[in-house]
């Protein structure tokens, strides 16, 4: 799948202009999605300063972008196309019910690995947030 990633709120904490704090298993996450094939996009409001910025960030912690802020790498935006993101699925903070943890959007997205241990918090298991 191509999914599309916010960067603020979601990999880090919200403090834009500033990078906020990385959140728990979010680059983790990231690198066992792109290890089972997934094309991941940055899709931010970030631009110039601030989107290199959060690129390297990312980059420093070992997860690479398929495309930033495009749908594919070559993609020029010249305005005559929509800004909308040619993806399967969104990551962003923004999704009603909020973001949930990182643990939980793997789970989502690979229900079949439901059993897994990892990201699992053993003693409060949750609804899933579109059954809350």
């Amino acid at each position: 799948m191509k999914i599309a990633v916010d960067f603020d709120g979601t990999i880090v904490e919200h403090k834009f202009p500033e990078i906020g704090k990385i959140r728990p298993f979010a680059f983790e996450t990231l690198k066992m999605l792109q290890n089972k094939g997934h094309q991941l996009i940055l899709w931010t409001y970030r631009t110039g300063v601030y989107l290199t910025e959060a690129v390297e960030l990312c980059k420093a912690n070992g997860v690479e972008f398929y495309a930033v802020n495009s749908s594919y790498p070559e993609e020029v935006f010249d305005g005559s196309k929509s800004r909308k993101i040619d993806c399967d699925l969104y990551i962003d903070d923004r999704n009603i019910g909020g973001l949930p943890s990182w643990g939980e959007i793997y789970h989502i997205i690979h229900p079949e690995e439901q059993d897994a241990n990892f990201f699992v918090n053993k003693t409060k298991k949750k609804k899933p947030f579109w059954k809350r």
